[in-house]
């Protein structure tokens, strides 16, 4: 079975309301008359599949995958006012309880949160997992650059803690975005660095140490962690800045978070996995951003050096557990 754990969604529901507004974001049509969400350093072209349900369903059966986990994706509701953002995290996580409640079959989903709104995103936590069945949050790398280590969002861990929570942390514009807004690079550069930024201050800052039923899951193979990690273990041993709230080297807490695949070069991914396990690597694809690809995703798993279990188990069935589906 193949699971797609990294792909992105907007309910139409979702762009209905930023459309009639109010809202920050500003949006666009191209000559498709496909919606442009614009956001510092990018934007995303919302093509049918990213907008459509049915139309999504038919390109999985074509091109053989099983499932996949719909998130939400950037620039996320934060960057609206509090209020605003509540509304269109309620909306959104709404539309997703239904896709996956009528398409059971083929789609699951993590919900959203509005987190410039600490209590709010609690209380929405809370509503997602008791009202609506999620098991899992996607978050953002950074909120309006703040980081996630931040003491603000230790209720929220403390809640997440207790539901024994997934929380997906996908990229988000980064702090210093102006220096990337040629050649495209705050996505293929600022959303791997600011990943990396936001996994190691977790770590740093004891988060992951002292909520440790979180099940974390990092984007595009964890950005530069798998690569990175040596360098952070030197610093912890260094610095003793960097052991004064965690009790073990960064390493042996970034080997138990999960990583998608979404790094398509067949030795990255192998670094990935000896980093990790195979057993801590989740198919994704990014479908259907425009530097996604279903066909890559599957190809480069196919093509590690590791056993016929192994891929099974990164190609779907590490999601499935994960998620206990």
């Amino acid at each position: 079975m193949i699971i797609d754990f990294h792909n992105h969604f907007y309910p139409l529901e979702y762009v209905e309301a930023i459309q009639k507004g109010p809202s920050n974001v500003k949006v666009t049509f191209d000559e498709d008359n496909n919606p442009l969400l614009h956001y510092p350093g990018d934007y995303n072209i919302l093509v049918p599949e990213h907008r459509d349900i049915g139309f999504r369903e038919d390109a999985l059966r074509k091109e053989g995958i099983d499932m996949q986990i719909l998130t939400f994706t950037t620039p996320g509701t934060q960057i609206e006012t509090p209020e605003r953002s509540v509304e269109l995290a309620r909306i959104v996580n709404n539309s997703f309880a239904k896709i996956k409640k009528d398409h059971s079959s083929r789609f699951t989903a993590l919900a959203t949160l509005p987190m410039n709104d600490v209590d709010a995103s609690i209380n929405e936590l809370e509503r997602a997992f008791g009202e609506l069945g999620f098991k899992g949050v996607m978050v953002y790398s950074n909120i309006n650059g703040i980081a996630l280590s931040d003491q603000r969002f230790w209720p929220l861990y403390r809640k997440a803690n207790d539901l024994n929570a997934v929380f997906y942390i996908h990229p988000n514009f980064p702090v210093g975005v102006e220096a990337m807004t040629d050649y495209w690079l705050m996505p293929l550069v600022g959303f791997t660095f600011d990943t990396t930024l936001a996994a190691a201050k977790l770590v740093f800052s004891g988060v992951v140490e002292r909520f440790p039923n979180i099940r974390w899951v990092l984007a595009h193979l964890g950005g530069a962690i798998p690569y990175l990690a040596e360098r952070l273990d030197r610093g912890y041993f260094a610095f003793k800045e960097c052991r004064e709230q965690i009790s073990q080297p960064p390493s042996e807490y970034l080997r138990k978070f999960y990583y998608d695949s979404v790094n398509f070069d067949v030795r990255a991914l192998q670094l990935g996995v000896d980093f990790a396990g195979a057993d801590h690597i989740l198919a994704g694809s990014d479908y259907p951003h425009q530097i996604g690809s279903l066909e890559k995703m599957v190809e480069s798993i196919q093509n590690l050096n590791i056993s016929p279990e192994e891929k099974t188990g990164i190609l779907g069935e590490n999601a499935k557990k994960l998620l206990k589906m």
